[in-house]
């Protein structure tokens, strides 16, 4: 019997590397994969589901589940983490000078129910008291008018989410003074030219994360890898061996960002900034699997509901295929 022929997307992150040039393998498949920018793997996949292993937007996907319309179906492969301190942005001239000044602001974002901005609103109501419904949301494009939300939302009447103009970017309104502030994944372009009035919230963003990592223990997650429902149905195998491989395409990226006898990489003191990290939060800081990080799930999804994202609030486990929570052991 021949191998399973599969197409994979995904970005190119060091700790998938080995799964793009050939050194770990899916077994019992032969995979065609393409290396994607998040953005573009999550519209190709929950537009059009292009791919049968895909990068996810963990947002967008557990959106999906919530309602019963999901294409795909997740392992506990969390290709992506970030913390999101560094996501808040604001107009200095607005007498903003605590996150609680966010409330009764209107505040542009890209897309409400990217992942990014659902852990920035649960920071803000956890930490700092601002509600979802306390702002006024403005969504589009972030540098190219007309973006749209990726997947359908129905949010409750609470929730003030509003279009821009077509003709119009968020970091555009953000510069120009139309919005008080933006919070997103990426760093606005009139921020990184150094447009007058515009500033992060948090400065010392990475002091702010790791205070928040040491009380909380949460190391936010971002993305997930789908599979394909329907060729799930068809093998049920394939879940298992799809997570086994991300998980040794890991193993891999965690032996080079240590290894001192030669650099894998170009930052001359990347080894001892790996070890202060594994110092600073543990030496499997990226954890993969469902125990591990049920603590962070299980705020995620408590946001995700709370927003108004999911109807109903998903458990951790619906999140994934039971078979990637129960692996063998010897």
């Amino acid at each position: 019997m021949g191998k399973l022929n599969i197409s994979l997307a995904c970005c190119d992150y060091d700790r998938c590397r080995a799964l793009f040039d050939g050194r770990v393998q899916i077994e019992g498949c032969e995979v065609a994969a393409t290396a994607l920018e998040p953005e573009e793997a999550f519209h190709r996949a929950f537009k059009f589901q292009e791919f049968d292993v895909s990068e996810l937007s963990l947002s967008s996907y557990t959106n999906t589940l919530a309602k019963g319309e999901n294409d795909y179906v997740a392992i506990p492969a969390f290709v992506s983490r970030l913390f999101r301190h560094s996501g808040i942005y604001i107009r200095t001239d607005r007498g903003i000078k605590t996150p609680a000044d966010l409330k009764g602001k209107t505040i542009g974002l890209p897309e409400y129910q990217i992942t990014a901005n659902v852990w920035i609103r649960g920071i803000l109501n956890d930490e700092y008291g601002v509600k979802a419904s306390d702002v006024h949301w403005r969504q589009g494009g972030q540098e190219e008018p007309g973006r749209e939300e990726r997947a359908p939302l129905r949010l409750p009447p609470e929730i003030d989410l509003q279009r821009i103009p077509n003709d119009r970017s968020v970091s555009q309104m953000l510069e120009s003074g139309e919005l008080d502030g933006m919070i997103g994944a990426r760093a606005p372009s009139c921020f990184t030219r150094g447009a007058p009035n515009v500033a992060r919230m948090f400065p010392d963003y990475r002091a702010a994360e790791e205070e928040y990592f040491g009380r909380t223990r949460i190391f936010p997650i971002m993305h997930v890898i789908g599979i394909r429902k329907s060729l799930v149905e068809k093998h049920p195998w394939l879940p298992v061996n799809v997570f086994k491989a991300f998980i040794r395409a890991k193993e891999m990226a965690w032996y080079e960002l240590g290894q001192i006898g030669h650099l894998f990489n170009s930052l001359p003191w990347g080894v001892q900034e790996f070890h202060k990290a594994q110092a600073l939060m543990g030496q499997d800081y990226w954890s993969y699997g469902l125990e591990a990080n049920r603590h962070v799930l299980d705020a995620f999804t408590r946001y995700h509901h709370e927003q108004g994202i999911s109807a109903r609030r998903v458990l951790p486990e619906e999140l994934f295929h039971p078979a990637s929570l129960d692996l063998s052991k010897v």
